[in-house]
């Protein structure tokens, strides 16, 4: 039948009616736009209130102008980080998608045959399609036959076949589980296995299947699990500030009230007196609070994020959103794809077998065996090796089984005289066999369903080559029971009669059998076991039937115990979300799954709380890579699947995603480390200066001191920790819950007693006589308490390091830790001894810090005191560990 197609003005008439045939780019991200979303986060806002009060502070007289000027430098470099490492992120996957060629299609437009653009058809157009083409829009089959490849939007690798559309068909309004195996609808994006067939185009752009899902994706993502933590402790740190404010001024009037000699000539000095010690309470507390507030946290996370990025990427991973691989590393469950993910992605014969049931290894060890078997497979398939290699034509099964007889073993054969083909019959769905006639050989050899051969073959080849009869009650059990592990089954033979079409000769002898299937990949079947053993459940999502689905998932060690859960679509369809959530956690495999049973299972896992990961490469996965809080597309996905994906992987291994779960929590246990280090400074530094005055004190940390702390030792510490290796030993902590406090119970222990312990420890120094006889003078000992603070703050930075004891381990790892820590002590060094400097400098310095040079005997001292940080947390950490083992 031939097609005149549409004429250019219809075209362009169709086009100005249903709309052109393109799906829009995602929208990429400018720095300027990454920059301004970094102000979303909500520690950042705090800093940004915090820097309000200071600067109406200043202008008031009441505070320097240090830290807010160092606050908004530490925003503006936080921001920056940020907006790069999302960028750059963009930029690698911009470059992705440009290797990615631009598909076009055969079109029949003016009375001809034209190749257009795939975005240049339109709603009428007739495309000729022929075996390797991709599908350009939705359409149905209007002539010819296919066989259809729908992985690309259902995950099933099993062929499809299409025929033309009848005079009752309608194309259907709706998309369910049955469209995609219907006889004639076609969809964006499939691929045609073999075969030729005109379809005319009837949706196309965003009508198109690809395209609606495309639109499911612009819905905003939900809030990851580190920004729900953040904005939860942003919460505590605020009420933390309002309690401690209101206590701090109470505090001080009642200081100033005791001062006085009473609250009655309290009064009697008069409302002016009493407003200017309000004031001062007030801009104390203020500053007190702002100190309380750890400034570097934004600076770690977006460090932490940018060096993680970029190692991810040299392993493979392109993350396409920073906060995705912290994400990862959060995950209490990941529904993974299995075509591609968990399996190769394309049929390989497992096993081969004899007529006796014996599985050979090496068939080169079987010269006669091989040497038929090389006729029934190179001369008789549909496949054949490219130019460069690779096997292209003939169906999935052809394409396996050409790849089991090697590239070498086929190219000899084709420039042997010896191997040339005579009448050859192609495979067909009512023979079940293909055949091929070797004139030189005298010889005929089949390629076949096991049923087709069986039912003419007495007689089968030894391992020795010998022909021997054979049991087939025995083979067809051994066929059985290949079948019940899902994979096909494919026999082989020969015959030295004539050639018959259509027929099997009757002296037909087995050669064996090769057993098929999109198997699991062995690094997939570890790297489960592995994430299994982090306490993240996977969960097996596939297009497959339930019967295929089962044995893949026994096979990749998803399903083990009695307990665990197989459903299929229909069965969710028949539940409702409270049952669903009920048995989600011995849920293993979703069979015959539909993209809306992908979004549906994922949001339902968020409303309990679960941090929620999904793996997929197809069309059909987007929306649930999208929904997920952490979406992987493969690198050999769909565009589609890609843009909505968090993480790319690109070498399409689940390893990769194991990988990817190590760094992100090796990236939220450096946050953890950050915070327990700098929280344990903060607060004692709040209570030191809340309280000292009570003890006769004034002002033991200068406002200069505590700046200094509160910016430097935050962001350097943000640097000393933030570069903390990954350990294995993190894949074997408990998953974390979606609302779960970054302060757990054991964190908060240690930064309360190490925090108790550093306001002792300054209480010792600063009131203890014999600590003051050791200082010339009252300056000296106040320089040396504010060494003392910043070297105790540095020692318990070798305890956060560790939950354990092994607080030094692994130090060659992040040698940054050393060199910032070394470099903290000699800005103190400088700072002291600031007389020494060149004058300028030593004046200026001199005059922020008032600081005085302390002799080597104080230094020593000093050192002495600030390293009992390291035994009383290890103490802490002992009795710790007793009480957890005794509880437990």
């Amino acid at each position: 039948m031939k097609f005149a197609g549409l004429t250019s003005a219809e075209a362009e008439a169709s086009r100005l009616k249903y709309g052109a045939n393109t799906i829009p780019e995602p929208a990429w991200t400018t720095f300027g736009q990454a920059f301004m979303e970094t102000f979303r986060d909500p520690m950042i806002r705090i800093l940004l209130a915090m820097v309000a009060l200071m600067i109406a502070m200043y202008f008031a007289g009441h505070a320097e102008i240090y830290e807010p000027v160092g606050t908004i430098v530490t925003v503006i470099i936080v921001a920056t980080v940020t907006a790069r490492t999302n960028v750059a992120s963009d930029t690698e996957y911009r470059a992705l998608r440009a290797r990615t060629a631009k598909d076009t299609a055969k079109v029949c437009r003016d009375g001809g045959l034209v190749v257009l653009p795939v975005d240049e058809i339109v709603v009428g157009d007739h495309v000729i399609l022929q075996g390797g083409n991709k599908i350009p829009a939705d359409g149905m089959l209007v002539a010819g036959e296919l066989r259809v490849n729908n992985t690309a939007l259902n995950g099933e690798t099993e062929e499809c076949p299409k025929t033309p559309a009848d005079s009752h068909y309608v194309f259907p309004a709706e998309i369910t589980g049955d469209t995609f195996v219907d006889d004639a609808t076609l969809f964006r994006g499939s691929v045609v296995f073999d075969g030729e067939g005109v379809m005319e185009v009837r949706r196309v752009g965003m009508q198109t299947m690809m395209g609606r899902m495309t639109a499911e994706m612009q819905a905003r993502e939900p809030d990851s699990p580190l920004q729900v933590k953040l904005a939860k402790l942003a919460d505590q740190i605020s009420a933390f500030g309002y309690l401690s404010g209101l206590v701090i001024i109470s505090l001080y009037m009642m200081f100033f009230a005791l001062r006085a000699g009473g609250l009655e000539a309290y009064v009697m000095l008069g409302w002016s007196q009493i407003l200017v010690d309000l004031i001062q309470a007030v801009s104390l507390a203020i500053l007190i609070i702002v100190c309380a507030v750890p400034e570097g946290l934004p600076l770690m996370i977006s460090f932490v994020l940018m060096q993680n990025t970029s190692r991810m990427l040299a392993r493979g991973v392109l993350v396409r959103r920073a906060v995705g691989i912290e994400t990862a590393g959060s995950l209490n469950i990941l529904f993974s794809d299995k075509t591609g993910t968990i399996t190769g992605g394309q049929l390989e014969v497992v096993d081969f077998f004899t007529a006796d049931g014996k599985v050979l290894g090496a068939l080169t060890e079987h010269p006669v065996l091989h040497e038929k078997l090389k006729l029934a497979i190179g001369m008789n398939s549909a496949a054949m090796y490219d130019e460069a290699g690779a096997v292209v034509g003939g169906n999935p099964t052809d394409q396996a089984v050409m790849r089991f007889l090697g590239a070498e073993i086929y190219r000899a054969m084709q420039i042997n005289e010896n191997y040339r083909v005579g009448h050859r019959q192609t495979f067909n769905s009512t023979n079940k066999f293909s055949q091929a006639e070797l004139p030189a050989r005298g010889t005929v050899v089949y390629k076949g369903a096991p049923e087709a051969l069986l039912a003419r073959a007495k007689y089968a080849l030894a391992q020795d080559g010998a022909i021997v009869p054979f049991d087939a009650d025995a083979l067809n059990e051994k066929i059985n029971a290949y079948a019940a592990r899902a994979m096909r089954v494919l026999a082989f033979g020969y015959s030295e009669q004539p050639f018959q079409k259509n027929a099997i000769n009757t002296d037909v002898v087995l050669i064996g059998l090769a057993a098929i299937r999109d198997d699991v990949r062995p690094e997939a079947r570890e790297a489960i076991t592995e994430v299994q053993a982090a306490g993240v459940q996977v969960v097996m999502v596939t297009g497959d039937r339930r019967e295929t689905a089962v044995a893949i998932a026994r096979d990749a060690g998803l399903l083990r115990a009695d307990g665990d859960l197989v459903l299929t679509s229909s069965d969710l369809a028949q539940m409702r979300d409270e049952e669903v959530q009920r048995v989600l956690p011995q849920l293993r495999v979703i069979a015959r799954a539909l993209p809306t049973d992908k979004s549906r299972i994922v949001r339902l896992s968020q409303k309990m709380n679960l941090v929620v990961g999904m793996t997929g490469d197809g069309v059909n996965d987007s929306p649930a890579l999208r929904r997920a809080d952490v979406g992987f597309a493969m690198g050999s996905g769909t565009e589609a699947a890609r843009d909505a994906g968090d993480i790319v992987i690109l070498d399409d291994n689940f390893r990769s995603i194991k990988d990817a779960i190590l760094y992100g929590r090796t990236i939220y246990n450096n946050i953890l480390k950050f915070c327990r280090f700098q929280l344990v400074i903060n607060i004692a530094a709040v209570v030191v200066s809340a309280i000292a005055p009570f003890f006769g004190i004034i002002e033991p940390l200068r406002v200069t001191h505590l700046l200094f702390i509160n910016l430097v030792m935050d962001s350097l510490g943000a640097i000393m920790l933030g570069n903390e290796p990954a350990h294995e030993s993190y894949m074997h902590e408990k998953p974390r819950r979606r609302d779960a406090s970054i302060i757990s119970p054991a964190m908060s222990v240690q930064i309360v007693c190490m925090g108790t312990w550093l306001v002792l420890l300054s209480f010792f120094f600063l009131t203890d006589a014999r600590i003051a006889a050791v200082f010339d003078g009252k300056a000296e000992h106040y320089t040396a308490y504010f060494l003392l603070f910043v070297l105790a703050s540095l020692m318990n930075g070798f305890n956060v390091r560790s939950t354990g004891f092994g607080i030094f381990r692994g130090l060659s790892e992040n040698i940054g830790f050393v060199k910032v820590w070394a470099m903290i002590v000699l800005i103190m060094a400088a700072i002291i001894n600031a007389p020494y400097l060149p004058h300028d400098v030593g004046a200026w310095i001199g005059g922020m810090f008032s600081c005085t040079p302390i002799h080597a005997g104080g230094w020593a001292l000093v050192f002495l005191l600030a390293a009992t940080m390291i035994p009383a947390d290890l103490l802490r950490k002992a009795v710790w560990k007793g009480l957890v083992r005794a509880r437990g």
